[in-house]
């Protein structure tokens, strides 16, 4: 049987122990902003330094380079692998000053105590560390990482060849009237759960629990995506919100999966373009950011320093102009307009322009975000992304299913 790491075996001394102090963050794109970089080197007086890398990369450098950064910007869903490793050292509760105000949609896996906890990785399955070093949702002083950014995401669709009556079930991902217009995201912890959706609501196919399919429900699902492949029923494939704007901008596609930094793109360029309110729910995912295993001393109060100050405020409101939410909303009410607030956080219409995380317009009055408030899309979750307990078997599947 393989071991599993223990932490301090694998510690090595702080680094930057004198002068001006540099925070390596690894992540990707959703929270990566250099709009956010800026912000924190002129509030922390230090010098941040991003590895901006694709959902592929990212994760595994996490898990085989703990030594190449100090902070890991990541997805719950992405966990597994780089606690596995030890790549990572769980964060005290107690020196996060904020914590009884993030929200109880991770702590206890519902916004409100009626609403469902959708199926899949739930953060808080893998939130609290206990002293055997497992996670599960048991609290304790420990936890993971620290839960920041998040959204609900399903599918776009053009709306001048759509109607948004048509577009209130996930089956519309699958609807024979789109052959040959529709995508769907390159990630197969993320894009399966969008066909899986799909496939469940349009009565192609059951799941036991579609958060943790089965060998065989994977590949009947497979089967039936690579079938309409070949018969050329999708228009393409996406890694990046700027490749899913460029499908729908650039190519005959008029629906697909799609990620709240895609619309704010094709907001830029016009392309009238809407997310759909799916009456199954929504797709959910949850970031946050952990400790690389070498921090200690200096280092590591920086760190912490790093993590308070993501949960403060000013960078909420950054990142809720990009369409996310953060773990602690009401710190970033005041730093965002009336305007903002109503129409990111309420679902209420734009009363003026609004700036995307750049300062460029965005959002035009009139416009409402599709589902309604904050807490009525967090109410409404089907599945969590999630790496299933057969993800390794799933890539290989999935790949095919692209390749094919």
């Amino acid at each position: 049987m393989r071991r599993t790491p223990g932490l301090d075996s694998l510690a090595t001394p702080a680094l930057h122990t004198e002068g001006r102090v540099t925070l390596r963050v690894l992540g990707t794109a959703i929270s990566l902003l250099e709009e956010l970089r800026l912000g924190a080197e002129r509030d922390l007086g230090m010098t941040i330094v991003h590895d901006n890398q694709d959902f592929v990369t990212a994760p595994h450098k996490a898990a085989l380079e703990p030594n190449t950064y100090d902070i890991y910007d990541q997805c719950f869903h992405n966990l597994d692998i780089v606690w596995y490793w030890r790549a990572i050292q769980p964060i005290e509760i107690s020196r996060i000053p904020l914590w009884d105000e993030i929200t109880d949609l991770t702590k206890t896996g519902r916004i409100s105590p009626n609403a469902r906890i959708g199926q899949g990785d739930a953060p808080v399955k893998k939130l609290y560390v206990q002293p055997n070093l497992a996670l599960d949702e048991m609290p304790s002083g420990q936890i993971s990482m620290l839960p920041t950014t998040h959204n609900f995401d399903s599918f776009a669709y053009r709306t001048d060849v759509a109607q948004p009556n048509q577009m209130t079930s996930w089956a519309a991902l699958l609807d024979p009237r789109w052959h040959g217009h529709s995508a769907l995201v390159d990630e197969p912890a993320i894009g399966i759960f969008d066909a899986a959706l799909a496939a469940q609501s349009a009565g192609l196919m059951t799941f036991d629990n579609i958060g943790n399919m089965t060998v065989e429900e994977i590949d009947r699902l497979l089967d039936l995506l690579e079938e309409r492949k070949k018969a050329g029923f999708f228009r393409g494939f996406w890694r990046s919100a700027e490749d899913a704007a460029n499908l729908m901008s650039t190519t005959d596609t008029r629906i697909q999966s799609m990620w709240s930094l895609g619309i704010s793109k094709l907001n830029l360029r016009n392309v009238p373009v809407e997310l759909a309110n799916p009456a199954e729910g929504y797709r959910a995912w949850h970031g946050g950011l952990c400790l690389s295993r070498h921090l200690s001393g200096r280092m590591r109060d920086a760190a912490y320093d790093y993590l308070n100050w993501w949960i403060s405020g000013w960078p909420g409101a950054v990142v809720a102009r990009q369409g996310y939410y953060m773990s602690t909303p009401e710190r970033s009410r005041p730093h965002m307009s009336e305007a903002e607030w109503n129409y990111w956080y309420e679902g209420l219409p734009a009363a003026t322009d609004l700036p995307g995380p750049d300062g460029i317009t965005r959002i035009r009055p009139g416009a409402v975000r599709s589902g309604g408030s904050y807490w009525q899309r967090a109410n409404s979750i089907a599945v969590w992304n999630t790496t299933m307990d057969e993800h390794n078997y799933l890539v290989r599947r999935w790949s095919q299913f692209v390749a094919a």
